[in-house]
């Protein structure tokens, strides 16, 4: 019941982008690389074409826009706690580990 004063259960919708990858030691050295680069979004983006294991790799990593319980549990619930315009540290779930960029969230 009070779940919702936290703000997990208020995401409406988000969009974001992801680079998939299967091993935390790559995502980690990807995450690096991009944290390090002058034009963090633009490295994302070269990283996710490069790297990612996801069809939306030649989207940049774009999923579009996605509404609760869409995104399996562990990359949504990253999303809900994430800052708008960063990046995710690697976030396991089932398919792999995950960097994410949210670009906006409507809660």
């Amino acid at each position: 019941m009070h779940a919702g004063l936290h703000g997990v259960d208020l995401m409406k919708q988000a969009r974001a982008s992801h680079i998939l990858v299967d091993s935390k030691g790559q995502a980690m050295t990807i995450y690096k690389q991009i944290m390090e680069s002058k034009k963090p979004f633009k490295e994302f983006g070269k990283r996710a074409r490069k790297h990612s294991t996801c069809p939306s790799r030649h989207k940049n990593g774009d999923l579009g826009n996605f509404g609760r319980g869409q995104m399996v549990a562990g990359f949504e619930m990253e999303v809900r706690k994430m800052e708008i315009g960063t990046m995710s540290e690697p976030v396991k779930t089932r398919f792999g580990y995950h960097l994410i960029w949210l670009h906006e969230r409507i809660d």
